[in-house]
């Protein structure tokens, strides 16, 4: 996120001399992605950040795949993933390709390790539950509706407030932004953008760890999990400046763009990667033509899948959604309005669906968790006949 945000004390110039009161060095640490082009951040810890005590055997975390080929319109029931105490544990990927992961996760106590994703951005968005994501940035509080946006590398720690949470994830293997057509050359979001800086909530109350002794820290890298023990607390940082760090967004922020007739679903565009973009579907009123048809026309997505989380309300083109349903339309086949849709979508004033969209611009493919919330039947769910009796989109 371009955004230039600076939080504890800095010197006035980079990579100069910054003692600490005892008369040694804070050590100093360039933290970014994409080499030394990409977004960045300088870090000042209060001691090196390469201490490391002790490493454990590795083991894999790569998901199976069961379905590597599919022109199947599929439905996974992602409320059916039932709870786990382990934050990690409680992750379960479901589809998969090239440039990005996608999972579910019900979590049901806090992490007492750290954990960092040395892969890729995680892109979460909270279904349910509430509390704060903790990093050497600082914390961000997260509540029902938020997406937390963690770029890779970040170590950190997150502290539940309540017992049933629910998480929508993305692992992006390619950093994820704002889409540029909402920034200025400066970076600054333009006018017509459906969001703006102050809808962003950056880290808070930094807080400097002076400890010692030994530290969990679970590193995911290329699907394999390795532990690390620190000698020092991770969080010990005393200032940091920069464009590189977490930070929320919270879909109801999400200004909605509508007009005279139905608008494509870039309009709904809220992040971006190199490998998919995510879209935010959010109350509004419907279209104001006179004879404008609400629900959506009959769509071929010949060169992505198109992947969509149901969260809450009344979801206009579907019948028999619930709560934390995903339904996958792949790239290649057909999909629109179940039976009735369009009918009774006909001078409708407004919507009060809820959901996220991912598309992604390559296949994925299928994983053994996600075979096991599907729901089989679903691609038959456009026959007038069985569309009222099958759950989905």
């Amino acid at each position: 996120m371009p955004i230039y945000h600076q939080l504890g004390v800095v010197p006035d110039k980079r990579h100069v001399v910054n003692r600490r009161p005892d008369g040694g060095l804070y050590q100093e640490e360039l933290v970014g992605t994409q080499g030394f082009a990409g977004m960045s951040s300088l870090v000042y810890h209060l001691y090196p950040p390469t201490r490391v005590k002790q490493k454990d055997k590795p083991y894999s975390v790569m998901p199976k795949v069961v379905k590597e080929n599919s022109l199947d319109a599929m439905s996974f029931q992602g409320f059916s993933l039932k709870p786990e105490k382990d934050y990690l544990k409680s992750r379960k990927t479901l589809f998969v390709n090239a440039g990005l992961h996608i999972g579910l996760a019900a979590p049901i106590e806090s992490t007492p390790y750290f954990y960092k994703n040395a892969d890729a951005d995680e892109l979460l968005f909270v279904h349910q539950g509430k509390g704060k994501v903790f990093t050497m940035f600082g914390e961000l509080d997260f509540q029902y509706g938020d997406y937390i946006l963690i770029p890779r590398g970040t170590v950190y720690q997150i502290h539940f407030e309540t017992s049933e949470n629910r998480l929508l994830y993305i692992e992006s293997f390619d950093p994820v932004f704002t889409p540029r057509r909402y920034r200025s050359d400066f970076g600054q979001m333009l006018e017509q953008a459906p969001f703006c800086e102050r809808d962003i909530k950056r880290p808070k109350n930094l807080k400097t760890f002076d400890e010692q002794g030994e530290f969990e820290i679970f590193i995911k890298k290329r699907g394999v999990m390795y532990p690390y023990v620190y000698a020092n607390h991770p969080f010990d940082v005393v200032g940091w400046d920069g464009h590189f760090y977490p930070y929320t967004f919270s879909i109801f922020n999400f200004e909605p763009i509508t007009g005279r007739i139905h608008m494509p679903p870039p309009v709904h565009q809220t992040f971006e990667s190199k490998n998919f973009v995510v879209c935010s579907f959010v109350p509004r009123l419907y279209d104001y033509h006179p004879n404008a048809i609400p629900a959506s026309y009959h769509h071929s997505n010949i060169d992505s899948d198109e992947l969509l989380y149901y969260v809450d309300g009344d979801f206009m083109s579907r019948n028999n959604i619930k709560k934390g349903q995903i339904t996958l339309h792949p790239g290649g086949i057909p999909h629109g309005p179940h039976p009735g849709a369009i009918e009774r979508s006909i001078g409708k004033k407004e919507t009060n669906e809820l959901a996220v969209m991912i598309d992604p611009f390559s296949p994925v493919m299928i994983t053994e968790e996600a075979v096991a919330l599907e729901d089989a039947d679903y691609y038959k769910s456009w026959l007038e006949s069985l569309s009222v009796a099958t759950n989905g989109k």
